[in-house]
């Protein structure tokens, strides 16, 4: 993260320099064209881009820690997991204070490749073909076992 963060303001400095340095190459030519000028702005838009690319990496690494967490959050839910921090400073594992059962983290990651699954065949546009899926009319699904059990 740190090089993430150093890459950024380095980009910024330049990018903030090199806009300087169009005002005072126009400054120099008086306000008319000149080539100095045409130089400092191609160095400038030089420098925006490269901005630009490292905002973007920047973000991409901003929303990938955000689905890091988000995931992490979601098992720790569906777990009955949460941490607090006590005033000793230690984390400690409480009961989620939900409404529904927990569940194990396996059982989540089975539902979370079925819906994949799904997803993916959906998308294929080939549907769910007869029998592909193992539900009864008691409503669990064959393929896992913790669902015969409830």
């Amino acid at each position: 993260m740190d090089n993430i963060v150093d890459s950024l303001n380095k980009a910024y400095e330049k990018f903030v320099l090199a806009s300087a340095n169009v005002l005072e190459a126009k400054e120099s030519a008086g306000g008319q064209k000149a080539l100095l000028t045409d130089v400092a702005l191609e160095n400038f838009k030089e420098k925006w881009e490269l901005f630009r690319v490292a905002c973007d990496q920047a973000e991409e690494f901003v929303e990938s820690v955000k689905q890091r967490i988000g995931s992490e959050c979601l098992v720790d839910e569906a777990t009955g997991l949460t941490t607090s921090t006590g005033n000793s400073g230690q984390v400690a594992a409480v009961g989620a204070a939900t409404s529904l059962p927990p569940i194990s983290a396996v059982r989540l990651e089975q539902m979370s490749r079925a819906v994949r699954w799904l997803v993916i065949e959906l998308q294929r546009g080939s549907g769910v073909a007869a029998g592909s899926v193992h539900s009864s009319s008691t409503g669990f699904d064959a393929r896992f076992s913790e669902d015969s059990t409830q």
